[in-house]
């Protein structure tokens, strides 16, 4: 986050959205490593907030055979309470959303209509935007390669709690 603040900027804290993945192992492992990582960072400075994957039968048109999918759950809503929570609460003058969920246009809209003096910027991952969104937050911007590549953890990180989660190669 840091990385993409500009210079007069302070970052207040940092809010991070998910839902554990089902049914992939490597990316469970994948996500496990992640989220490992993601917890030796301060926690006054940084919060993960976890929704669910509610499992669903489907039936396909043409054949009519069934089948199990998973919906992810709560991800949008928990932003959504947070981004209220923070704004009602004064947590911030400029809210940087980064998504291009357009299910977050609401949230995003009520929030500047009740607060007027606060902004919301939404910032794009690399190839990714809204339309829906770039039609209500204050500003928007796609994030480039570069802020990525130096937002990168270092190879080994250490948690609290002595645990080394170890970066997978295909990260590198």
């Amino acid at each position: 986050m840091r990385n993409l603040l500009k210079p007069q900027q302070t970052l207040v804290q940092v809010k991070y959205f998910t839902s554990r993945t089902r049914n992939d192992p490597p990316k469970e492992h994948r996500q496990s490593t992640y989220i490992d990582a993601l917890q030796t960072l301060p926690p006054a400075d940084f919060r993960i907030f976890c929704g669910k994957y509610q499992g669903e039968t489907r039936t396909c048109r043409s054949c009519g055979a069934a089948y199990q999918t998973h919906n992810e759950k709560m991800t949008d809503v928990n932003i959504a309470v947070e981004m209220m929570s923070d704004a009602f609460q004064d947590r911030f003058d400029t809210a940087l959303l980064i998504s291009a969920d357009s299910d977050l246009t609401a949230p995003v809209a009520t929030t500047l209509r009740l607060f007027p003096s606060k902004r919301v910027v939404a910032a794009f991952p690399p190839a990714r935007s809204s339309e829906d969104l770039k039609r209500v937050v204050s500003a928007y911007f796609t994030i480039g390669h570069g802020p990525l590549a130096k937002s990168v953890f270092p190879e080994h990180v250490q948690r609290a709690d002595g645990f080394v989660p170890k970066r997978p190669p295909s990260w590198r």
